[in-house]
C-alpha cells in the first residue's frame, strides 16, 4: 500500500488488459499478439475462476484446431446453362458451397434463343481421418437436370 492508500500490484500490465475488459463486460477478448497462457496466469493470480475456465477452453480449442491441421478444400467446376443455374445452386448439398460464377458467353443456340453458359465453382472442406490421411468426400455435389457437367 502506498502513502495514498492505493494498493500496488506488481504484475505484467501487458496481460492485465484482457482481465480488466473481462471484469468490465464479461467477454474474453485477447489480442492476437498476446499469448493466451499469459492471460491464464493473470486470471489464476487474481483468482477469477470463470475467466480461468474461458481461457482454458480457448487454449484447448486452439490446440484442437492446430492438431487437425489447416483446413483443406476440394473445388469442382460445373458447366451449366443460364436456365439451369438457379436449380443447380439450390440443389447443392452435403457441405458444398457456391464460390464463383464465371460467364463463358453464349456459344450455342437452344431452340431459337442463344443460351448463356456459365462455369460454377463450388467447394467443400476435406474430411480429416484419424490417422492423418486426408480423404476427399465420396459424395458429389448434387446437380440435377444438367446436360453437361
Amino acid at each position: 500500500q502506498d502513502e495514498t492508500g492505493a494498493y500496488l500490484i506488481d504484475r505484467d500490465p501487458t496481460y492485465f488488459g484482457p482481465i480488466l475488459n473481462y471484469l468490465r463486460h464479461g467477454k474474453l477478448i485477447i489480442n492476437k499478439e498476446l499469448a493466451e497462457e499469459g492471460v491464464l496466469e493473470e486470471a489464476e493470480f487474481y483468482n477469477i475462476a470463470s475467466l480461468v475456465r474461458l481461457v482454458k477452453e480457448r487454449i484447448r480449442d486452439n490446440e484442437n484446431r492446430t492438431s487437425q491441421g489447416p483446413v483443406k478444400h476440394v473445388y469442382r467446376v460445373l458447366q451449366c446453362q443460364e436456365e439451369e443455374l438457379t436449380q443447380m445452386v439450390s440443389t447443392m448439398s452435403d457441405g458444398w458451397k457456391f464460390e464463383q460464377l464465371i460467364s463463358i458467353g453464349s456459344s450455342y443456340n437452344y431452340g431459337n434463343e442463344d443460351q448463356a453458359e456459365f462455369l460454377c465453382v463450388v467447394s467443400r472442406e476435406l474430411n480429416n481421418s484419424t490417422n492423418g490421411i486426408v480423404k476427399e468426400p465420396s459424395e458429389k455435389a448434387k446437380v440435377r437436370h444438367l446436360r453437361r457437367c
